[in-house]
């Protein structure tokens, strides 16, 4: 494992993975099949993901009104 590859699992453990995420593109380009380089560029952008939710169900979830909250109940389990 090379520095560089050390350093940016370093910035990536610790949030920075923007900074990884350039150190990562830059291993590429001197070795494109560096494995852990691309690993680690898949894993950055999956970790990009937002996660979509239903912001009424979010509001029902958040009711302290029994009528919503089962209504809330009867939504999770249909998912």
């Amino acid at each position: 494992m090379t520095d560089r590859l050390t350093q940016a699992l370093i910035y990536e453990s610790q949030g920075f993975k923007k900074d990884a995420l350039i150190i990562y593109k830059e291993i590429l380009k001197d070795d494109p099949d560096n494995r852990y380089a691309n690993e680690g560029i898949k894993r950055i952008v999956k970790s990009k993901v937002e996660v979509k939710y239903n912001k009424k169900m979010l509001e029902l979830f958040y009711s302290e009104d029994k009528e919503d909250i089962d209504k809330f109940k009867r939504w999770l389990v249909q998912i």
